[in-house]
């Protein structure tokens, strides 16, 4: 299992991404990973850690793919290979239809099909091998709508071949990870239960190929004082089990609810979107926060790991709460 590491929260000011870049390869990290939301894009922090570093990939977690077309996306692959010398790892996900519509102006279609097609798309781009053509429910390469001009022609990259390119899908319902077993490289989870993952992904991943990927997220706070660490992660459990989404359809609720927590997730929820959100962040159990996290001294996260281990995670991507504990959990690792 390779260690990875979650640049999210990290400023994005070229010095300070300059030495965590190095200080995780130095470290022996076997990855870092950029996000984006409504903010920093996933792609230019890695074109930069690229440059800086030599032997770490580089992985997107997540991409979003309503935010660029498929071509778009491959052009980005494409470019980054070439510069990284083959080490960007792509990790694509639907994002919500808060971000979706309200950010990026578009609608928000059904994850399962569009994300089908969408890698069936990238697949075909990234190889490189003949010219783009795709017709699907969503996607149609060269675009043949009622409003299209007619001259649209099918056309095959002037890059470097890039076929070999993992491709990660962040999906957390049922129908969705079924799909990605199908057609990804491996699957980007976030609030994995080191414990409990086979109650919401265990008949699903049993019929997962040799060699898929499983890379977790998970939140890390190392400290001598176990309570406290705790509470260093609560705001962003609740956050995502409270907010991340409506009161109809909020995916990490849902997951949280499969693991066996319903109850807990359900008052979560309700105190989040009242907008008690001191009450939410007290409402995440210790026990829960344990399940999800990693915290308190060393010799404890540990033992925490060694449940982690037991799974089929390949790779554990931390978040720490604090660029302080990069080194520790390494060197633990």
């Amino acid at each position: 299992m390779e260690l990875g590491l979650s640049l999210a929260g990290i400023p994005r000011d070229a010095a300070t991404l300059a030495a965590v870049a190095r200080r995780a390869e130095e470290s022996g990290y076997g990855s870092v990973w950029t996000g984006e939301a409504w903010g920093s894009d996933a792609f230019t922090p890695l074109a930069y850690v690229a440059a800086l570093t030599s032997r770490i990939r580089l992985g997107t977690a997540i991409a979003q793919m309503p935010a660029r077309t498929p071509a778009a996306t491959a052009m980005t692959v494409l470019t980054l290979q070439q510069l990284s010398g083959g080490r960007l790892v792509l990790g694509l996900g639907a994002s919500g239809p808060q971000v979706v519509e309200g950010w990026h102006g578009v609608p928000y279609r059904t994850p399962v099909q569009m994300t089908r097609e969408y890698v069936a798309v990238l697949r075909r781009a990234l190889a490189g091998a003949e010219r783009l053509e795709f017709s699907g429910s969503v996607y149609s390469i060269p675009y043949t709508g009622t409003d299209a001009t007619g001259q649209g022609r099918a056309l095959r990259t002037t890059m470097p071949p890039a076929a070999d390119t993992p491709i990660l899908v962040a999906a957390l319902g049922p129908k969705n990870v079924a799909m990605a077993v199908e057609e990804a490289d491996g699957l980007l989870p976030y609030l994995w239960s080191p414990t409990r993952w086979d109650r919401a992904w265990g008949d699903t991943l049993a019929k997962a190929p040799e060699g898929f990927e499983v890379a977790p997220t998970v939140v890390a706070c190392v400290g001598d004082d176990l309570d406290a660490c705790r509470d260093r992660v609560r705001p962003q459990l609740a956050l995502h089990i409270g907010g991340m989404g409506s009161k109809s359809k909020n995916f990490y609720t849902a997951l949280v609810a499969r693991y066996g927590y319903e109850a807990e997730a359900t008052r979560i929820q309700d105190l989040y979107l009242s907008g008690d959100r001191a009450g939410a962040r007290a409402a995440v159990p210790d026990e829960l926060v344990d399940d999800l996290a990693l915290v308190g001294p060393l010799p404890r996260i540990a033992d925490q790991l060694a449940a982690w281990r037991e799974g089929p995670v390949t790779t554990l991507i931390v978040e720490p709460t604090d660029l302080a504990m990069l080194e520790p959990i390494a060197n633990l690792w």
